[in-house]
């Protein structure tokens, strides 16, 4: 009878204001916790502030974390609630071999082995470096350029199984370029001294991996290995250069990539990762491929050698002893990214059993069937159709998009396919076999496990029922080529989603969410896919140019944004998802409105409805950084920093100018003519 009753209660929460939650909401009084709010701040100076500043003042971050915020603190919850699952097949001696089960019970096991691990040292990884040291020719060194992700070393050039984004009933093997130890180019080139003090931890760091591989004389190798990849990446493209789906799509049959590069012989790269010859292949970055090639063929032998034994020595280190692995941590945790101690073992070995390449799917539906309740979902599709009502209705307004456009903008938004909580299928683990006490061999089984899977997709038909996430995964998803959007249900919690908050808040929150998936849709790079998930123009040329001169004022807004002197934003590198992000809270804000059928919002705590779905959003994205994190942020990822995330959509919306009564003489105030409202 509860069950039923709530389901009612959802049901009416998300059609009117009025209706009452079966509980109490699990954040304050209506589902923000309003004590993180600094009040002494305006919300038009700094919204980020206004709505999170004592949080951001209070909260210290753990020594092991980069960055904490609502993600995380959902991540971690997700996290405890795995470790529960395994810590209880732990304890269970009556599982079937071969049983998922088994699998996830004797996988963390040997991975919490740190006594066998550290006994261990080298050795478990001892017949990759052999294989190594033995490279003698072209013809070997191109084989192991092929066995680099079975041996998790690194390449200069590679080529993987994906779907094909001009014709999503097919699988494509792209070819492209990689080799770098660095998390982008600039980190080789960048002339300013937080770069340069990099770069010289970076070759103390190669030093430090070639010695425990046995190898002497490693200042002279570190060097050549450091001058090996700063070569290879001043041919990479930029990151903003590299989301651009046009130049990035140059279909070759294989017959012409042999004819383009001679010089190497991709039939024995594919054959050594296990991957038959194809007779088409996307290059992905046409321009960088011949002149890495040519860095391959004038690099000694022994410096490939001596390359591939630092990556592989680097790319294991967490799977080995302790001494290894503190030694990599000091520069990959403490120098890239501000780490000042590492995770508990438990939750690495917890992300590394439920995780993408470990057995998340195992994990994944018990914690499904444990921690996501089917309510949830419900509302979850309920929010989805009003946020599609929302966003058609966002398209009927639009003065820029003639009517032959928007014709195929609604095809591509009644053509969403919504995704909730977890997959109706679930992956097969039955060809793994994980062994009590041998952890590298239990590495190796399931990398053997996922190359095999994706070699196996080239001549297939893709299932549109895959997943590319696990359900307890904190994140969020849309996949242009399936047309689709995907919430795990690790996501639908507060403060993203509470099923018995008010109405304004889980439209400003998971709401705003919903909508910058399906923004995604309709970004820079998404929108030039169609409703079938075609890469193709589908816009008239005048539409186009229209979409794109928003966009560009966008751009230049992000530019302006620098959460630490000298490091700013990247506008176009992050446009895709600040489209997404500024869309996708319009059309929430749409959905919102219409939820109240002309009704006025209550006031609650003081606040209006418009004002509490504007605190939703920036409520979510509450977050604080260490400087390390956050240049990597502006440098390599797509996203904005979340205080921008948070003022940067804001300051483009007339409603919020009106709920918090912003002027012009405020910090964010941007004129009426200059606010860009694109979706």
């Amino acid at each position: 009878m509860k069950k039923t009753l709530l389901s009612l209660s959802l049901a009416l929460a998300f059609a009117a204001p009025s209706a009452f939650a079966a509980e109490a909401p699990k954040l304050g009084t209506f589902g923000i916790e309003l004590g993180n709010r600094d009040n002494t701040v305006q919300p038009g100076d700094d919204f980020n502030r206004h709505a999170n500043g004592t949080w951001f003042d209070n909260y210290t971050l753990k020594d092991y974390e980069t960055r904490y915020g609502s993600f995380n603190t959902l991540s971690d919850q997700a996290e405890l609630q795995v470790k529960a699952i395994i810590e209880e097949l732990q304890a269970r001696s009556d599982l079937a071999p071969g049983s998922d089960e088994q699998k996830v019970r004797d996988l963390y096991a040997s991975y919490m082995d740190t006594a066998a691990r550290d006994a261990a040292g080298i050795t478990p990884i001892q017949p990759i470096l052999d294989g190594i040291a033995k490279i003698d020719s072209v013809a070997a060194l191109t084989a192991a350029f092929g066995r680099a992700g079975m041996d998790g070393s690194n390449a200069p050039v590679g080529g993987g199984v994906g779907l094909d984004r001009k014709d999503p009933n097919r699988y494509l093997v792209g070819v492209g370029v990689g080799g770098l130890g660095l998390p982008d180019k600039d980190f080789y080139l960048n002339p300013e001294p937080r770069f340069v003090q990099i770069r010289a931890a970076y070759l103390a760091h190669i030093e430090k991996m070639l010695g425990f591989a046995g190898l002497t004389d490693t200042k002279p190798r570190a060097e050549a290995i450091l001058a090996l990849e700063t070569e290879i990446a001043k041919n990479h493209w930029d990151r903003a250069q590299l989301r651009d789906r046009d130049k990035t799509y140059n279909l070759t049959s294989f017959d012409d990539l042999k004819a383009q590069f001679p010089s190497y012989d991709w039939a024995a790269h594919f054959a050594a990762q296990g991957l038959p010859t194809p007779a088409e292949v996307n290059v992905t970055t046409p321009s960088a491929v011949g002149p890495i090639l040519e860095i391959v063929g004038k690099t000694p032998l022994n410096v490939w050698r001596d390359y591939l034994t630092f990556h592989a020595v680097d790319n294991h280190a967490p799977l080995l002893s302790t001494e290894i692995d503190q030694a990599a941590f000091a520069f990959n945790g403490t120098v890239l990214s501000g780490q000042r101690a590492q995770r508990e073992p438990w939750k690495r070995g917890v992300a590394l059993v439920g995780g993408g390449q470990g057995l998340g799917d195992a994990v994944g539906k018990v914690y499904v069937a444990r921690h996501f309740q089917p309510e949830a979902k419900a509302a979850m599709d309920a929010l989805v159709e009003n946020l599609r009502k929302a966003l058609r209705q966002n398209i009927d307004n639009l003065d820029w998009m003639g009517a032959a456009t928007k014709e195929e903008a609604y095809k591509k938004l009644e053509s969403f396919r919504p995704k909730i909580g977890y997959p109706t299928k679930w992956r097969d683990y039955a060809s793994v076999t994980i062994v009590p006490n041998d952890f590298m061999a239990n590495v190796l089984a399931l990398r053997q496990f996922y190359t095999n899977d994706q070699n196996r997709r080239l001549g297939t038909v893709p299932d549109r029922d895959e997943w590319f996430m696990t359900p307890h995964t904190v994140n969020a998803y849309y996949n242009a080529t399936f047309n689709e959007i995907v919430f795990p249900a690790a996501i639908l919690q507060p403060p993203f989603f509470d099923v018995n908050a008010d109405p304004a808040v889980n439209y400003g929150a998971i709401g705003g969410v919903i909508g910058h998936e399906m923004g995604h849709g309709f970004d820079d790079q998404g929108s030039k896919s169609d409703w079938q998930g075609i890469q193709r123009n589908w816009w008239t040329d005048e539409d186009r140019a229209r979409f794109e001169e928003r966009t560009k004022a966008l751009v230049a807004q992000y530019n302006q944004f620098c959460p630490l002197e000298g490091h700013c934003v990247n506008g176009q590198l992050a446009l895709g998802e600040n489209i997404g992000d500024l869309g996708g809270l319009s059309m929430a804000y749409t959905a919102y409105q219409m939820s109240l059928n002309g009704q006025p919002a209550p006031v609650l705590g003081g606040l209006t409805g418009d004002q509490r779905f504007f605190l939703a959003w920036a409520q979510i994205w509450k977050s604080k950084y260490r400087d390390e994190a956050m240049i990597n942020q502006v440098k390599v990822g797509p996203h904005s920093p979340p205080q921008f995330r948070i003022n940067g959509p804001l300051r483009n919306l007339d409603e919020w100018y009106k709920a918090f009564n912003v002027q012009p003489d405020d910090a964010l105030y941007v004129k009426p003519e200059e606010r860009v409202r694109i979706w």
